[in-house]
């Protein structure tokens, strides 16, 4: 940020200032008061009045404080020029009426030395006072770009991830309105509109013609099915190939072309859908909410419609020529632009791991020059683990297998740094046999930062949730559960006592005991709930046992246990993440499965400790997607995942409506 100089002002704007005419009327008076003596109608006046205007002792010392006004006032070369003026008007004194001259000397000099002195005094506590005005905007002015820059790396972060997202979705498929309805339902979920509208250009009819929509009824997509050029807000951004965002739609001029008021939209983005500077169509996004669309949302929408807008080229040519070379021809030359101008990074490469091509994001993200990438072999960035997990990948896909087609690993940088990325290869594939290979990478290493840190919150969570339980737990035994027992004993003690008790009251008292014997249990069985002390005193084998026995005792459940290889001991979080993990899994199966039998496993062959729960009951479909879970109500299954990951282990679930469900965690032992 440059810093303007304030303007100097002209010498004579001094004259202006009220300070100055202050002080040259304390001067003056000053002056005069000093000199009084010499002045014979002041002289009579002093004589009269008896005042002795002669202590000049007195009088220097207060000429200080003009000097000191001035330098508040105008700073250093003010207080200078006070004491200057102040010492020129004590001098003839020295030189005319003093009886002493080489003491009024002294006396003079003396005070154009302090008064020099308190004029630097001044000065530098205000320049300190300055300093530490400017340090304070300064770190304010620091704090506030800091904040800029955070907010601008997220939004840049949301519109490349967007438009990634975009270019995935309109690169799975030729299919024109499969592609637009697929990138649109990404622009809806990520700009947070309710309703969008997406129209495509034919130049025979200069017309825009509805290819999709969402959120708009029936009767209106039939009145807005075609929109002349330059008919309201689409018509207007076809013709003018600008965006144009509308916060208020009932004050405006092309509302009757438009969504109109029955539709309930107020705000409006509309964007055209260009490639190669042609505009193919336009696309808007609608709110029925007021909204000022801010210049990034703008600027996302725009490189959406880019993106967009190659696709639809690319698959307009592919409809209409399908059949030529020409087509062909087109074809690659769309998703060649496509290809160099896609924010993510893109690599090809030959089955013998030779770079044949790479786009300019690639290049940004390695560090390396098209030039230099070509022949490069992809092992520089892959280590051999990654590129064994790539080739198995890729021999899946050849297969058809279903395979996750995401691999994660650190990329060394041309500089020698690192970098998080993920990996989604895929196999080019000409006359039913593989060539090449196509990745395209994406740089997660802000997000896994993120991750690592919501990671260690969620441990810091469960550490605290723990604390709580074991608090509880421990208040519950030692103070509850003994008051609990010391009214039960009382309530004992009374009703076999040998005072005459009515025989109705007895009984009361004997229920009462039994309630307070039942609660007592209660208590003592949440406490344990909470944390049982044999998860502390024995280790995990003997909790798990006990959890299994009070399953069968109370819920009549039958349970079986199964060990494998040899049992030891685990480090206490393992131990008590484990027993967590194991008590949701047959909390599930007493609340939900209907089971009648469960069994738990325990294997201890390997380096690491696997824990299976797997009952016979009802079962349940499992949703596709982990992220899913919440969703469909199974928040305890995302917390036993928690709990596995930040051991550094995994879980897997299987289960089937009527097949019951199985468990497996296994974690580093």
């Amino acid at each position: 940020m440059l810093s303007v100089p304030p303007r100097q002002k002209p010498s004579w704007a001094v004259l202006r200032e009220p300070h100055f005419w202050i002080l040259i009327a304390i001067i003056t008076c000053g002056t005069i008061f000093y000199y009084a003596d010499s002045f014979p109608i002041i002289n009579s006046l002093e004589s009269g009045l008896h005042i002795d205007f002669a202590r000049r002792s007195v009088h220097r010392i207060l000429s200080i404080l003009p000097v000191a006004y001035a330098a508040f006032v105008f700073g250093l070369p003010g207080g200078l020029t006070a004491t200057t003026v102040i010492t020129a008007l004590l001098l003839p004194r020295v030189f005319i009426s003093s009886s002493d001259p080489e003491e009024a000397a002294i006396e003079v000099a003396a005070f154009a030395l302090i008064g020099a002195f308190v004029s630097w005094l001044i000065d530098v506590q205000n320049r300190e006072k300055t300093q530490h005005r400017r340090t304070i905007a300064s770190l304010e002015w620091t704090q506030r770009e800091l904040r800029s820059h955070i907010e601008a790396v997220e939004n840049e972060e949301r519109r490349l991830s967007t438009i990634n997202a975009v270019l995935s979705v309109v690169a799975e498929s030729l299919d024109l309105r499969q592609m637009l309805h697929h990138a649109m339902d990404k622009v809806q979920e990520v700009m947070r509109v309710e309703k969008w509208l997406l129209y495509l250009l034919d130049e025979d009819s200069d017309e825009l013609t509805l290819e999709a929509y969402h959120g708009v009824s029936s009767e209106f997509t039939e009145l807005a099915k075609r929109i002349r050029v330059g008919e309201g807000l689409n018509g207007r951004v076809a013709q003018s190939g600008e965006p144009l965002a509308t916060k208020d739609l009932s004050i405006s001029h092309f509302l009757s072309s438009e969504i109109g008021l029955r539709e309930n939209v107020r705000s409006q983005l509309t964007v055209p859908i260009k490639s190669k500077g042609r505009v193919l169509g336009t696309f808007c996004a609608a709110t029925s909410e007021l909204r000022e669309f801010a210049p990034e949302e703008i600027e996302l929408a725009v490189a959406i419609g880019n993106a967009i807008g190659v696709a639809v080229e690319n698959a307009q040519l592919y409809e209409k020529e399908r059949a030529t070379l020409e087509q062909l021809r087109q074809s690659e030359e769309s998703y060649r632009g496509l290809f160099e101008n896609a924010t993510g990074a893109i690599e090809v490469h030959d089955l013998n791991g030779k770079i044949v091509n790479a786009n300019k994001a690639f290049e940004k993200l390695t560090g390396y020059t098209g030039k230099e990438l070509e022949g490069l072999d992809v092992t520089n960035f892959l280590s051999p683990k990654d590129v064994k997990a790539v080739e198995a990948l890729l021999r899946a896909q050849y297969r058809g297998d279903p395979v996750e087609s995401l691999v994660e690993f650190p990329l060394t940088r041309r500089d020698g740094s690192e970098t998080i990325v993920e990996l989604m290869p895929s196999l080019i594939i000409r006359n039913g046999r593989p060539v090449g290979v196509q990745s395209i990478v994406r740089d997660v290493t802000e997000q896994r930062r993120m991750q690592e840190n919501l990671r260690y919150y969620v441990s810091q969570v469960l550490k605290a949730q723990e604390s709580e339980r074991l608090r509880i737990a421990r208040e519950l035994h030692d103070d509850t559960a003994q008051a609990l027992t010391g009214v039960s004993r009382r309530l004992d003690m009374l009703s076999s006592s040998g005072t005459d008790i009515p025989p109705d009251i007895a009984q009361r008292l004997d229920e009462l005991r039994e309630q307070t014997d039942t609660i007592l249990d209660g208590v003592r069985r949440f406490s344990q709930d909470l944390r049982p002390p044999v998860l502390d005193d024995l280790g995990l084998l003997p909790a798990l046992k006990w959890l299994l026995i009070a399953l069968e005792e109370q819920d009549g459940i039958e349970s079986n246990t199964r060990i494998l290889g040899e049992p030891r001991r685990l480090p206490r979080d393992a131990e008590l993440a484990l027993f967590r993990i194991a008590q949701e899994a047959l909390s599930n199966v007493r609340k939900h499965s209907h089971a009648s039998a469960v069994e738990l496993t325990l294997d201890f062959r390997n380096d690491s400790i696997a824990v299976t729960v797997a009952d016979n009951g009802n079962g349940f479909e499992l949703p596709p997607a982990t992220g899913d879970l919440a969703a469909s109500g199974k928040l305890g299954l995302i917390g036993m995942q928690e709990r596995a990951r930040l051991l550094g282990g995994t879980i897997d679930m299987g289960s089937k409506p009527g097949e019951g469900t199985k468990v497996v965690v296994t974690v580093p032992g």
